[in-house]
């Protein structure tokens, strides 16, 4: 039980990634705190997870630093501290030629991908400093490496989610607290199926051909899945993943070899 008595605070923890990872640190021993929108699918999926008490839903919206700070604090009230926290939640937006996108469009990619890093970060360190020791895992992708066409505010954000966990890193590295992204390539959870074919119409594409792009791409000719990046997330989390700090870990079959 590498995790034994480790308390993680998962946003966007109750579908997709942020759900697959929740389960790898149950399975561990860990105590997890979950995140996200929808108070009924909280509810369910605290249900479906069955481990009693060693897990809580906080309903919020991620891009509201009082619901995010709120989250951070709750789990600090519910389980006496945090020692894991996963900054999952994200996403692309709108996707717009730049000479389209709109300065609202483009702040709702910081709000949602940076500032709620930010926030969620600053909040859990004031608990993690005061303990010296913690993790802080944040949730980059491809794109946070490299560009698409119409992904404007999306890749400025995950670039900018990467820089900012490499400063954090050099900070707090002395006090026990390790800071590192994970950055995934495609996965396609059931967000990626709701959301996709929208997406895959603004790269002018269906989605089947969407996905297939994404697959070409991959040295490994496939999407990813949510247990490789679970699988990930567990070792920077893990005593093993001590030695890894400011890193950004690609978890992309290949795609951006850096």
């Amino acid at each position: 039980m590498k995790l034994d008595n480790k308390v993680a605070a998962i946003t966007g923890g109750t579908a997709g990634l942020g759900r697959g990872i929740a389960e790898a640190f149950l399975a561990e021993g860990a105590k997890v705190a979950l995140f996200a929108r929808n108070p009924d699918k909280g509810a369910a999926v605290l249900n479906e997870l069955g481990v009693g008490d060693r897990a809580i839903f906080v309903a919020g919206d991620v891009m509201q630093q009082a619901d995010v700070e709120g989250f951070v604090d709750q789990t600090v009230a519910q389980f006496g501290s945090i020692d894991i926290l996963v900054n999952n939640a994200g996403g692309a937006g709108d996707l717009q030629p730049m000479v389209d996108l709109s300065d609202e469009a483009f702040d709702e990619a910081m709000k949602w991908n940076v500032y709620s890093t930010f926030w969620a970060t600053r909040r859990a360190l004031k608990t993690m400093i005061a303990n010296k020791s913690g993790r802080v895992i944040n949730m980059s992708s491809m794109e946070g490496k490299h560009g698409k066409p119409v992904f404007t505010g999306y890749t400025a954000a995950k670039h900018a989610v990467i820089g900012m966990t490499k400063s954090l890193a050099r900070e707090v590295g002395e006090l026990g607290i390790t800071a590192n992204c994970i950055c995934p390539g495609l996965v396609v959870t059931d967000i990626i199926k709701n959301n996709g074919p929208a997406t895959a119409k603004a790269m002018g594409m269906e989605f089947d051909e969407m996905i297939a792009m994404f697959a070409s791409e991959a040295a490994i000719k496939r999407p990813n899945t949510i247990e490789e990046i679970a699988a990930v997330a567990m070792l920077l989390a893990s005593p093993e993943g001590a030695g890894i700090t400011g890193a950004s870990i690609s978890v992309d079959g290949g795609t951006a070899q850096y």
